[in-house]
């Protein structure tokens, strides 16, 4: 689908002022222990997932030390978020995965010379898209997932996570086809951003797009009558002509 710059542009300034951009990071986590939190945040509230890694962080000295744990104390380790016996051994498995795929560390300047351990500091010495590949080699890592740790990390790399709230406000709009799943929407909204912008604007569209879903484009009962981009909403405007002609 083809959005103009324009249009783009003007929904992305309507929503920040909305919002009040900039945004503040809400997180300055290391790329791995930003991994670490999305995949103990699957399908789980905000506060249990935060309970669950402040839990892991306590029990356990260091991500390898979970790599090696019993399983089972990582299980009950992280008990606060959903499928803890589900995510334990996946966890472990993607930290084992992620010591065995690392390339040498000598071929990459992100890391102090002699650094040991499991890092994922090294992906600033990659380019967005080459980061996000080799991330998405990880069973277990998705789209979503491997542009989250780029970009909420400290790494600060300009990639888009789009979450549910996301996906639904850009259906509504008009930018992705209605029936597109959440994970080929990445590559078809990112390719939407201006070249210019880096990761603090790509940061901001995520997060007002989100938080527009969250406030006002609600899944079953959209506010519509409340919404600041309702003039480039197609969606917004046939459901106001609904209400409309209901009315008179």
């Amino acid at each position: 689908m083809t959005v103009s710059r324009e249009r783009f542009l003007a929904v992305h300034d309507a929503l920040c002022q909305e919002h009040g951009c900039p945004i503040d990071w809400f997180s300055s986590k290391d790329p791995l222990s930003e991994l670490v939190s999305a995949l103990l945040s699957h399908r789980t509230k905000n506060a249990d997932s935060a309970r669950a890694y402040r839990a892991l962080r306590d029990r356990f000295p260091s991500w390898e030390a979970v790599r090696d744990a019993p399983t089972p104390e990582v299980e009950a380790a992280i008990a606060p978020c959903t499928w803890p016996e589900q995510k334990a051994p996946r966890l472990q498995a993607v930290l084992k995965a992620i010591g065995d795929r690392r390339p040498a560390p000598d071929l990459f300047t992100a890391e102090a010379p002699g650094a040991r351990g499991l890092s994922l500091d090294w992906l600033a010495d990659l380019g967005v898209r080459e980061a996000r590949a080799w991330l998405e080699t990880i069973p277990g890592v998705g789209p979503k997932t491997s542009a989250a740790v780029l970009l909420f990390s400290r790494l600060r790399m300009p990639a888009l996570p789009v979450d549910s709230h996301h996906h639904r406000v850009a259906q509504r709009l008009g930018w992705i086809p209605e029936k597109m799943p959440v994970g080929p929407s990445h590559e078809a909204l990112e390719a939407m951003l201006p070249e210019e912008w880096g990761a603090r604007e790509v940061y901001d569209h995520h997060e007002v797009l989100m938080l527009h879903g969250q406030r006002v484009c609600h899944w079953r009962t959209p506010e519509c009558e409340r919404c600041v981009v309702l003039e480039l909403c197609p969606f917004g405007q046939r459901r106001q002509e609904k209400v409309t002609s209901v009315e008179t």
